[in-house]
């Protein structure tokens, strides 16, 4: 990747104006097999005037134009979409199958679907005599996480784009290359200059600078919430909208009349996809106090089925955490349970015996969770599922929500308006139930310390628009 050491500012390829550089690790073998530039507050301040020179323009243009150029760019994402799903899996772990059918998708799903919503989507409408007018907020900072790289990047540049933004995209610098590439399909796509830079760093300095900037209208932030709450303080001092999509704690609720074999299955499953590294993962399964011991044993199967293994290598279905320091936080959560008195029914600390190097997890099963431990309390971020028995639906609900995040739950059965019931009572921005089919336009964001505001669709393009109404206008 030619441009590994360059940033993407006002429509070129550019040297940073910092020094600094940094290694990027592959997770399956710890060694380095590229570089990037670090950027500072110098390199924002000129990426975030040329969003500003060029937002005038791109906000006064028109939404089939915007949509037109949204097309240019799903196309040349699927001329480059092999790369793509490879420079993902390298970077961040993802098995390569897996980052070719989900990883790389999104950043093309999300693209169609922004697409489509320009089809139907109304900037202006009229209110009696007052005209309703949703205009473009204006220069947008986008930072961006290495656990589903691409799709946070797509979910936000897309909306962004189609609300007439100028943007700046801050991704992370553990899985930095996917962005780089990205930069490149928005320059063959003819973006215009300005509209979309990219700038490499770390938070505290680029993103901390992105934050704090007066000239920024906007800052779209995906990550933990403890980086969230730096970035909500350092943005308020010039009062600019901050939205967030942060970390999670989900429950999977299993009813009584639950097929289990499936259930738990399916459940066990999503929790150890992506190596665990979803913010909306089902890692606290609810199961009856009668149904425990038999939860935990199907819990455990789906976990020795898994092959753990390097990214690259045929037949791997859970890849390495993305760095040493996700893989040092895990295992110290599993020892942390093991001393609380959690029962160890899959997988526990180290790495599979497979696996001398590399930051490679287990993936485990704890059973016989009481709802106060660390594990049913902390985001683990990795493949450790807590089987949690309750007495009474009631009761699950209540511990299903007891928990600072609120950002997805899950609840399975074979009685719909059962399940339907459970669902409006779940504090959380999304429900999933009987593990359905992913859903583009679904409103995705949470409650509580997951954060605010909802991305994917007509949803997301509203969260970059301010709203302007003209009185009188009809009159």
């Amino acid at each position: 990747m030619t441009n590994a050491l360059q940033f993407f500012i006002d429509g070129a390829w550019v040297a940073p104006l910092s020094s600094r550089t940094l290694p990027v690790l592959d997770p399956s073998t710890e060694e380095a097999f590229a570089e990037i530039a670090m950027g500072g507050a110098a390199d924002i301040d000129r990426a975030v005037a040329a969003a500003r020179r060029a937002f005038p323009a791109f906000a006064a243009s028109a939404p089939a134009e915007r949509q037109a150029l949204l097309r240019r760019i799903l196309a040349a994402y699927m001329r480059r979409y092999d790369e793509m799903a490879e420079v993902i899996s390298r970077e961040m772990g993802a098995p390569l199958a897996m980052s070719h059918a989900s990883q790389a998708a999104m950043g093309k799903l999300h693209l169609e679907k922004m697409i489509e919503v320009l089809d139907t989507f109304r900037f202006e409408e009229a209110q009696g005599t007052t005209r309703i007018l949703r205009e473009a907020i204006g220069v947008v900072g986008l930072i961006t996480p290495w656990n589903w790289p691409i799709n946070q990047i797509a979910c936000k540049v897309a909306p962004a784009i189609a609300a007439g933004c100028t943007m700046v995209l801050k991704p992370s610098e553990i899985a930095p290359l996917d962005a780089i590439l990205f930069a490149e399909i928005m320059e063959e796509a003819r973006t215009p200059p300005g509209v979309f830079n990219l700038v490499n760093g770390d938070g505290p300095e680029a993103g901390a600078a992105l934050s704090v900037h007066p000239e920024v209208d906007m800052i779209s932030f995906t990550g933990s919430t403890r980086a969230g709450i730096q970035i909500a303080k350092a943005s308020a001092d010039t009062i600019k909208r901050v939205h967030q999509e942060l970390g999670g704690k989900s429950a999977n609720i299993l009813l009584a009349d639950a097929d289990f074999e499936t259930a738990v299955t399916k459940g066990a499953n999503s929790c150890f996809g992506n190596s665990g590294q979803s913010c909306n993962a089902p890692t606290r399964m609810l199961v009856p106090r009668d149904r425990h011991d038999e939860a935990a044993a199907i819990a455990a199967r789906a976990a020795s089925a898994h092959v753990v293994g390097p990214a690259d290598a045929e037949g791997t279905t859970m890849g390495p955490v993305v760095s040493e320091v996700q893989f040092d936080k895990i295992q110290a959560l599993i020892e942390t349970a093991l001393r609380e008195g959690a029962t160890l029914a899959a997988g526990g600390p180290g790495r599979p015996e497979n696996c001398n190097r590399g930051w490679f997890v287990r993936p485990t099963v704890f059973s016989h969770v009481d709802p106060s431990m660390t594990i049913a309390r902390e985001e683990i971020f990795g493949p450790v599922l807590s089987i949690i028995p309750y007495d009474g639906e009631e009761e699950a609900v209540r511990i299903a929500n007891d928990t600072v995040y609120g950002l997805a739950s899950y609840v399975q059965s074979s009685d719909l308006e059962r399940a339907r019931s459970i669902a409006r009572r779940m504090r959380s921005g999304n429900v999933y139930i009987n593990h359905p089919a992913w859903d583009a336009g679904a409103p995705f964001g949470g409650y509580k310390q997951s954060g605010n505001g909802r991305e994917y669709g007509e949803w997301g393009l509203a969260e970059f628009l301010e709203i302007k109404g003209v009185v009188g206008y009809g009159a």
